[in-house]
């Protein structure tokens, strides 16, 4: 059979498309279908998607970070676009759906130019040109920083996490943003770049409103203890990281018992050998006994009889913030710990939280705890795990505030600001890329349009009154999602909506080189999937 093309050269089954139409529009119009998707959920009043993933998990979240996770897109265009926003989230914590809107945009942009007959080559250069003008007047627009006399503040740092919370968990903003700034201040280190983002752990326990949230100083397990013991004071704590157990011989063996003392005395000697253990652990003064394994009913009696409080933590993370947060060391043998290796805590106890019974362990003195507890509460699953990623999200920013403390202004101020100084750029430039650059300045007015639609406002009167204040020199004028059709812009520094500069640069710069990718691609080559045929 004669075969003609690129055929020829690959397996049977393999596919190719090539062109403007098969290719580069093809590829644009999945990444343009990828950033309609995230687009609706930006901003405090963004709607929440339902994904259900491949596990048959629900998630109802707004969270674009989320949504491009569990939503396994398998298009190779649009998935650029996926590693873009994932590499923003590890980057930032933050900014993921700026990413993916501003991507989207920016090809949906280079579709209209390239049915206008510009060449793709042209539109390249032209949004490399602006993406580079638009990093540089970015630096321009900060209008507050974060100062390290903030980092010790709980009231001053709060100020800066509002739009981070908002726009996930919009009308509890206020009570997350004080308990996450308390959260971090409360172990903020002297070298404010040594802030680790794992210190802060969420615990979410259901029942209640997320009203009833609070930050325990130290770290919060929801298990029970296994003896009867449940509280103890001012305690040492030994840690090991396996299980306290009577350990079971390799081989099999044969015992000759010859009187019947034989067989009393027989399982004497693993009890002398567990209690002698026990006694060499309560001798060094520990008061705790937490097993990364099972707890025996030999060595629970024993812990019992020496008044110690026994804990089981299966979790190998939990095992690590524990030690993180009493100062102790894990320990692989079972035996008396050494002084170096034990930790302290001021009080640990059983305490019922919503009907949940959690062990908290708590270290509150002049040193105060490594680790802190967020506890979250709430009705639904979802809705906890919903706060989770706003804090997550909150405390991720701070660190980034630890590296970069200059702020701009949020809801689309600084979109319209930099979208009207690179339309003034693209006018002096020369050829024909000027088009592309002018497009690039256009596909920042994404952010206050959807803003404004999701607020439930005009979006092109938005957009002009929010020029004409941009024109005056009013530069932090952007969207209030709380005003009316008749004042849906003001002056959001004074509210304290901020954005993270430095972030919000990095995502413009990743953003643009994810369009420029999928722009760059002239010819898809897919091989033939490996297997047999689908079940």
């Amino acid at each position: 059979m004669l075969r003609v093309g690129a055929s020829d050269l690959l397996k049977e089954g393999s596919k190719t498309f090539s062109g403007l139409d098969e290719a580069v529009i093809k590829n644009i119009e999945m990444c343009k279908q990828l950033s309609t998707i995230t687009r609706s959920s930006y901003g405090p009043n963004g709607m929440n998607k339902l994904v259900i993933n491949h596990l048959e998990k629900t998630f109802v979240t707004s969270d674009a970070a989320t949504i491009m996770k569990e939503m396994e897109i398998v298009h190779p265009a649009a998935k650029m676009v996926g590693f873009a926003a994932d590499q923003m989230e590890k980057e930032h914590g933050d900014t993921t759906n700026f990413v993916v809107c501003f991507a989207g945009e920016l090809l949906a942009q280079a579709e209209n130019l390239i049915r206008e007959g510009l060449h793709v080559s042209e539109i390249i250069s032209g949004y490399t040109k602006a993406s580079r003008k638009a990093q540089e007047e970015i630096k321009s627009l900060a209008c507050a920083t974060v100062v390290a006399e903030d980092f010790r503040d709980a009231k001053k740092l709060a100020r800066f996490l509002k739009a981070v919370i908002a726009s996930k968990q919009y009308g509890v903003e206020d009570l997350l943003c004080r308990i996450t700034a308390e959260a971090c201040v409360s172990i903020m280190p002297r070298n404010l770049k040594a802030f680790n983002v794992d210190n802060v752990r969420v615990c979410k326990i259901l029942g209640g409103s997320v009203s009833r949230s609070e930050v325990v100083q130290g770290l919060v397990l929801t298990r029970d203890t296994e003896g009867t013991i449940k509280h103890v004071k001012d305690a040492k704590v030994c840690v090991f990281n396996m299980a306290i157990d009577t350990s079971a011989t390799e081989t099999k063996g044969t015992v000759l018992m010859k009187n019947a003392e034989d067989v009393m005395s027989y399982n004497l000697s693993e009890e002398k050998a567990m209690e002698a253990i026990i006694k060499s652990i309560a001798d060094t003064g520990a008061k705790i006994v937490v097993s990364g394994g099972a707890i025996g009913e030999m060595a629970l009696h024993f812990i019992e009889r020496y008044g110690m409080m026994a804990v089981k933590v299966l979790s190998k993370f939990d095992m690590r913030r524990l030690c993180k947060a009493v100062g102790a060391t894990g320990l692989a043998r079972l035996g008396a710990p050494t002084p170096e290796e034990m930790g302290h805590c001021q009080s640990a106890g059983i305490e019922e939280i919503g009907g949940t019974r959690c062990v908290v362990f708590r270290n509150t003195g002049q040193d105060g705890s490594k680790v802190v507890s967020i506890v979250v509460r709430g009705s639904t699953q979802n809705s906890l795990d919903d706060t989770e990623r706003a804090i997550d999200d909150a405390v991720n920013v701070v660190k980034a505030y630890t590296k970069d403390g200059q702020l701009c202004p949020g809801g689309g101020a600084t979109e319209v600001e930099l979208a009207r100084r690179v339309q003034k750029f693209g006018e002096t430039c020369p050829g024909l890329d000027q088009y592309s650059v002018k497009k690039f300045a256009e596909a920042f007015e994404v952010f206050p349009r959807t803003l404004a639609e999701n607020a439930g406002f005009v979006a092109a009167d938005v957009i002009s009154s929010l020029y004409a204040a941009h024109e005056e020199g009013k530069q932090s004028v952007g969207v209030d999602i709380e005003g009316s059709n008749d004042e849906s812009v003001t002056d959001l520094a004074a509210k304290d909506i901020f954005d993270h500069l430095a972030g919000k640069s990095y995502a413009i710069k990743l953003a643009t080189d994810a369009a420029i990718t999928v722009l760059r691609v002239d010819q898809i080559i897919m091989a033939k999937p490996a297997g047999g045929p689908k079940q």
